[in-house]
């Protein structure tokens, strides 16, 4: 093997594990609402669970990726750690499905049909496809799809120019003693574990193994080991994604450790055991791609077929390895994972989650803050003033997170529900200000003991019934995104904003009569602007579930078209200003 062999070597591997990147990146993003679909349907049933790991895992091709996903989603709280345990068996299996595609290169016939099936006759037309959707592509899941296709081409490409690289080794002795060497079970499982810890990838590294099996050298004797050990190596990304989560998602790390390490004891046992007695022939063979993947593909659901039903006992041993600390018990749950940025998707609907939870937090605030106009309660203002520093957070951990969302590879609908919920955070803790000030404006007014006159209360009424309703509809089109609700929500605003300066001007002639004072007025005042501000907020979250509807989030550009439409809101403005006419 010359120095120039070497140096292809390197290309080919660099091509081979930049490709499988590609692809499995562009694989994530094209496949981002099936798998929020799939992970929505999780249960706690072994069987579903395990369904979904080997699913996801043989859409996105790489169970590091699924194992760094469920670490997130257990550091989350979207899944227990019970659930996770049938995922990551299923992803193990998930996995093997990336060595069945490289199989395809050791194909060899003359027939003209099974060459087709040869990556190499087929690699070409592939990268022409995926150039082509790439270069033209209008939206991003038509640019997915194409970069799918180069990640492919690039991948098999690599892994040709290894096997060609590496075919000039079969007639090097120092090779053949290498990997006779390997046969010692124990070293083969050390070799395969530190080879995938480094590459942090157990398609990759299984890859890399059908390559080098195209000397011949490679035998099966020394392959199985290596295989066994590339499922050790693999949990290396997991357990380093693990640090600083909870006690839960460690013990997720350390199920898919002890999983792989209990399942190659086992196997290893009983492969030296078969070894050494029966010593079958096939051991001394040279192994091949189809073999490999067989292979592979054996130990894993063999693994699964002993630990599945264990499940129960992996839990125990995680949790004694993992265990309970006063330190631990009194951490908070996290409920953002940036592990979740590595699928946008799923990330995304975390958030749509959370932003959800801080909506009903600081519509219920406002609503009680009303209440508490009406008829003041200590403890509900207290909740109020909580429900206000929940709001604040929210927004704080949403906004930081969402930004970071933003700058990942998101598809056009994702991007534009990014942008709305950035907008949708900050009209809802505005919101939860706003309560904050009425609930502090009614203690103004006890402690002052300040009345309002019969006919300013009559008002006040009328204009907090408006606000209610203008809540309600709005609310109700965010979590529902009911279009028709958001389009009454602007007329119902306009109505207010009248309601607001009708009765600013009817305190002002009351001051002239003598019916009012100066200190109550500063109080009416405050009063009008926070309730009609929230009307506003109220306004700008409507007009977020139209831009949604239309695709376009120029908030400006939709309140006009609501207007523009003068028929619909004439009559619409003229039914809410007689509902709540002073």
């Amino acid at each position: 093997m010359t120095i120039f062999d070497a140096l292809t070597l390197i290309g080919g591997l660099c091509l081979f594990l930049f490709g499988m990147s590609v692809m499995g990146d562009s694989l994530e993003r094209r496949a981002g609402g099936s798998l929020k679909n799939i992970l929505a349907k999780l249960t706690k049933n072994k069987l579903t669970g395990f369904i979904t790991g080997l699913a996801v895992t043989a859409v996105i091709q790489s169970s590091s990726a699924t194992t760094v996903m469920v670490v997130g989603f257990v550091n989350s709280g979207i899944l227990t750690l019970r659930q996770s345990i049938s995922v990551i068996m299923g992803a193990n299996i998930g996995t093997t499905v990336t060595a069945w595609i490289l199989s395809l290169g050791g194909i060899s016939s003359g027939n003209l049909f099974v060459q087709l099936l040869k990556p190499t006759s087929f690699t070409p037309v592939l990268a022409l496809i995926g150039t082509y959707l790439f270069m033209s592509a209008r939206t991003s899941s038509r640019k997915d799809t194409g970069t799918i296709l180069l990640g492919f081409a690039t991948l098999m490409f690599g892994m040709d120019t290894m096997s060609g690289a590496v075919a000039g080794l079969k007639n090097v002795p120092a090779f053949q003693e290498m990997f006779i060497m390997f046969e010692n079970p124990i070293l083969g499982v050390l070799v395969g574990a530190v080879l995938t810890a480094i590459i942090q990838s157990s398609s990759a590294s299984v890859g890399i193994l059908q390559a080098l099996s195209t000397t011949g050298q490679i035998t099966y004797g020394a392959a199985v080991p290596i295989i066994m050990g590339q499922n050790i190596g693999t949990c290396i990304t997991a357990i380093l994604s693990s640090f600083g989560t909870n006690k839960n998602a460690r013990r997720a790390a350390v199920v898919h450790l002890s999983f792989n390490v209990v399942g190659t004891v086992i196997w290893l046992t009983v492969f030296s055991i078969i070894s050494a007695t029966i010593k079958p022939a096939l051991l001394s063979q040279g192994a091949t791609h189809f073999g490999i993947a067989v292979a592979h593909s054996i130990f894993n659901v063999a693994c699964t077929i002993v630990l599945l039903p264990m499940s129960g006992l992996l839990e125990k041993l995680a949790i004694k390895l993992v265990p309970d600390t006063q330190a631990s018990t009194s951490v908070k749950t996290t409920e953002l994972d940036e592990r979740l940025l590595a699928t946008p998707h799923i990330a995304l609907a975390r958030c749509e989650e959370l932003v959800r939870e801080m909506a009903e937090i600081s519509v219920s605030s406002f609503v009680d803050s009303l209440d508490i106009l009406e008829s003041y309660d200590e403890e509900k203002a207290k909740k109020i003033f909580e429900a206000e520093e929940k709001a604040d957070h929210y927004e704080d951990i949403l906004g930081t997170y969402l930004v970071k969302l933003s700058r990942c590879k998101l598809s056009d609908k994702d991007s534009s529900l990014v942008s709305k919920l950035l907008k949708l955070i900050g009209d809802y803790e505005r919101i939860s200000d706003h309560s904050e000030n009425v609930v502090e404006l009614a203690e103004e007014l006890r402690d002052k003991q300040i009345v309002f006159t019969p006919n300013a209360k009559h008002e006040l009424g009328t204009l907090c019934n408006a606000v209610r309703e203008i809540l309600e509809l709005s609310h109700e089109a965010y979590l529902t995104d009911n279009f028709d609700k958001a389009m009454l929500v602007e007329p119902l605003e306009e109505v207010v904003d009248d309601l607001k300066a009708d009765m600013r001007n009817n305190h002002i002639l009351r001051l002239k009569n003598g019916e009012c004072t100066i200190e109550a007025g500063f109080v009416w005042a405050d009063l009008l602007t926070d309730l009609e501000r929230t009307a506003d907020h109220c306004s700008n979250i409507a007009v977020c579930v139209i831009d949604a509807a239309q695709y376009n989030m120029n908030i400006h550009e939709s309140a006009r078209s609501i207007k523009s439409d003068k028929s619909f809101f004439d009559e619409k403005f003229a039914f809410f200003k007689e509902k709540y006419s002073i």
